[in-house]
């Protein structure tokens, strides 16, 4: 039974390994070496191997023949298969060697398409990284050529838009670590450009306010002109219409035609172009630099950097020289750096709203304004030269038109103006203090003489005289006044003229020209004229015929006020009936100077008397007098008659005041002269003399050496000595001590104080005459009745005294 089994396993392992593929028979194997069976299945398999070769050989022999048939066809293919092999072989040869080229321009074609690939690998790599390399070097050109702003957009551009297309490589890793760099290096260079253009305004600043004043100077004279034209044409216009014909054309001595012809002038010496601020400055630098910083996100670092240094240049600026005030050019460059710089403010402004702001400027401007206004007023209180000092008025207001152009107000300055004004005033004063100095100075105090009618016609033109009687006298012939008149007449002129230039150009209305032309000429009359006068009137070497010339010449001078005052009537338009108008005081100005002088023609002649007096030399103790008058009172006398001949130019009333005051100096003069504490005695003879002068002196008075006086007026000045003559030398002094006291008493004018001085000293006299006089009877009543007198005299005094 496990026979059978075994016999039937191996046939069931050997119909499977005949079954079965060879590369799957190992686990049957296996299992046959696993078994106890390995023998009997070697015999099983020994056996069945013999069973398929027999069944191989049975195959064989039945195809025996077909196997011989075809080895002999193997055999003669085996013959054409060498004959194939040989030719195969030819062929291949010939093949390897056609090929050898084709294998080379294959290997060829393989690095051709190997560089091709390459190529285009490159080309894709370079398509991303040129335009990188290409806005780098743009970038490098646009720094290399300062050109800042549009090297920040390209860096942006760089950073956002190309950069990232190629940040896998080194170079652009690179690039994008130095970008900050860039940037920074772009800021510090637009800061660097700003700085520049900083430092050239500075040193451009004066070149353009220099340029900004000619154009708002020519634009001004273009502007007088068309006013002029237009005022010409109107003026014309109504002269036509009032009949008045070429009459008011011809005349051209009024200052606006000096004006006109200058402003023409100026027109054609300034008719060339002018450049702008924008012509001599570059500004890009700080646009430029805004619009960095603005991208930057630092533009409130730029802004404040800008003014900071703005503000320091303005500082600068506003400094004036401290050796300004000495010429005009130190205040031409002064006002020229700070009209550049509001210039180039304003320029900015108007070109970007955000970076200059009016209350920015304005701001600025104040400071500017109070600080110019400063140093205008401390350097012009220097300055002591009117023609400076007008000239340095024209620039203000050029300065101030300028800027007013650009908006800037200037109320300020026309009101500093009015200021200068005020001491352009005083330093005219001066000017013609020295100028009236030197008229008053170099006059001969003589009628001007007149040898022909162009001559006669050159001084009646100026100064305003009319006089039909002189005028019908033949030549030579004299004006009544000396040269000082009409050159004093001309100067007054010259002042007017000059403050009214100062006026011209400050925006005030005709009346208030007028009132202050009026104003200063008062004080030019009042004040300046007046003291000249006075101290020529008052100096030592004067004399009466100077002084009588002085009064001549002051009455002409008054008598013209009028005429001034419609002078300055015509050159300002006001007539002198508006009730605003200032009245000049020229009237009262020459009053007083000739009221000075008649007082110093009364002190002169009265002194020229002392003269003569101090001369006299009386016996007094002479026994009789002479029959003739001393010959100190001869020549006073004759020294009186030739003084009053020259008074007959004088007003009437002068003269006859000069002759009383010298009468009544006389009398006064000559009985000190009796009463002289020096003089202790006087002799009846001595007073007979005294009294032949006295009546010299009335004969003078008598004979009327001045016209005017009613009877004997001027008798009346020796009237006081005339009575204590006739008391003494008629000895009647009963009938004075007897009427003393009434009215109409002989010897009114006598007083007993007098009478006593006098009597002391001829009783001292009387005493003393003759050692024998006690012994005379005569002599003896004398005495006693002078010793009388005396008492009753005495007694008369202090009655009067108590």
């Amino acid at each position: 039974m496990a026979s059978l089994e075994a016999a039937a396993e191996n046939e069931r392992i050997l119909r499977e390994i005949e079954s079965t593929d060879t590369n799957c028979i190992g686990p049957t194997l296996r299992s046959v070496y696993d078994g106890q069976e390995h023998g009997h299945f070697m015999e099983k398999l020994e056996g069945r191997i013999r069973n398929h070769d027999r069944d191989i050989e049975k195959m064989c022999n039945f195809h025996y023949q077909g196997f011989v048939d075809s080895i002999t066809e193997l055999l003669k293919v085996r013959g054409e298969a060498q004959k194939l092999k040989s030719q195969v072989t030819d062929t291949n040869s010939k093949l390897q060697d056609a090929g050898k080229e084709l294998v080379n321009s294959m290997e060829e074609l393989k690095q051709c398409r190997l560089q091709q690939r390459n190529i285009a690998a490159t080309v894709d790599k370079l398509s991303l990284c040129l335009p990188v390399l290409e806005m780098y070097n743009k970038l490098q050109e646009q720094m290399q050529a300062r050109r800042h702003y549009p090297a920040l957009k390209t860096l942006e551009q760089l950073e956002l838009i190309y950069l990232p297309r190629a940040n896998q490589y080194r170079f652009c890793k690179i690039m994008s670590e130095n970008i900050p760099k860039l940037r920074s290096e772009i800021k510090d260079l637009s800061m660097s450009d700003l700085k520049d253009f900083l430092e050239s305004i500075r040193k451009h600043s004066e070149k353009i306010g220099e340029t900004a004043m000619k154009q708002a100077q020519q634009q001004r004279s273009l502007d007088s002109i068309v006013s002029n034209q237009q005022r010409a044409g109107s003026a014309r216009r109504a002269r036509k219409e009032a009949g008045l014909g070429t009459e008011l054309e011809g005349d051209s001595s009024s200052p606006m035609s000096e004006q006109d012809s200058g402003i023409l002038d100026v027109e054609d010496e300034e008719d060339e172009e002018v450049l702008g601020a924008q012509d001599l400055v570059d500004f890009s630098p700080v646009y430029r630099c805004l619009h960095i910083y603005t991208v930057l996100g630092a533009r409130d670092t730029f802004e404040n950097y800008y003014r900071k240094q703005r503000r320091k240049q303005a500082r600068l600026v506003l400094q004036p020289h401290s050796n300004m005030h000495e010429t005009l050019e130190g205040y031409r460059k002064y006002f020229n750096q700070i009209v550049g710089f509001f210039v180039v403010e304003d320029h900015i402004l108007h070109t970007d709203a955000g970076l200059g702001e009016p209350a920015y400027e304005t701001k600025l401007w104040d400071l500017a304004l109070s600080k110019t206004i400063a140093a205008l007023r401390t350097h012009s209180s220097y300055c002591t030269d009117p023609n400076l000092v007008l000239d340095l008025k024209n620039l203000i207001v050029l300065f101030a038109d300028t800027l007013q152009g650009y908006g800037f107000p200037v109320n300020q300055l026309f009101d500093m103006l009015l200021e200068i004004r005020d001491q352009y005033s005083e330093i005219l004063l001066k000017k013609w203090t020295v100028v009236f100095r030197q008229i008053l100075d170099q006059d001969n105090y003589s009628p001007i003489p007149v040898v022909s009618e162009e001559v006669y016609r050159k001084t009646a033109g100026q100064f305003p005289f009319q006089d039909p009687e002189l005028e019908k006298l033949p030549f030579p012939k004299k004006f009544p006044f000396s040269e000082f008149v009409p050159k004093v007449y001309s100067q007054l002129k010259e002042f007017i003229y000059a403050c009214l230039k100062f006026s011209e150009d400050l925006h005030l209305s005709s009346t208030e020209i007028d009132d202050m032309i009026r104003k200063s000429t008062n004080l030019l009359l009042a004040r300046t004229l007046s003291n000249c006068l006075q101290n020529v009137i008052k100096r030592r070497n004067v004399g009466l015929t100077e002084l009588v010339q002085i009064i001549i010449n002051t009455t002409h001078l008054e008598q013209s006020c009028r005429y001034l005052e419609e002078f300055i009537t015509n050159i300002t338009n006001v007539p002198p009936e508006t009730v605003q108008a200032t009245k000049l005081y020229g009237t009262s100005t020459f009053k007083d100077a000739r009221h000075t002088a008649e007082e110093e023609i009364y002190t002169n002649l009265n002194q020229k008397i002392d003269q003569f007096l101090q001369l006299a030399d009386y016996d007094w103790m002479a026994a009789q007098g002479s029959c003739e008058p001393s010959d100190y009172l001869s020549d006073l006398i004759a020294f009186l008659y030739s003084t009053f001949t020259v008074f007959t130019h004088l007003p009437g009333k002068v003269a006859q005041t000069a002759c009383m005051s010298a009468c009544k100096h006389l009398s006064t003069s000559l009985l000190q002269l009796l009463l002289e504490s020096e003089v202790k005695q006087i002799s009846m003879g001595a007073l007979q003399q005294f009294n032949i002068d006295v009546k010299e002196c009335e004969r003078f008075a008598r004979s009327g050496p001045v016209p005017g006086f009613q009877g004997d007026t001027l008798l009346l000045a020796f009237i006081d000595l005339r009575q204590l003559l006739d008391l003494f030398i008629q000895w009647d002094w009963s009938t004075y001590l007897a009427d003393y006291g009434r009215p109409t008493c002989k010897y009114l004018r006598v007083n007993p104080n007098t009478a006593l001085a006098l009597l002391e000293k001829m009783k001292d006299t009387s005493r003393k005459n003759n050692m024998f006089a006690q012994f005379r009877k005569n002599e003896r009543d004398k005495q006693k009745l002078i010793d009388t007198v005396v008492k009753q005299l005495r007694s008369l005094i202090n009655a009067h005294h108590s």
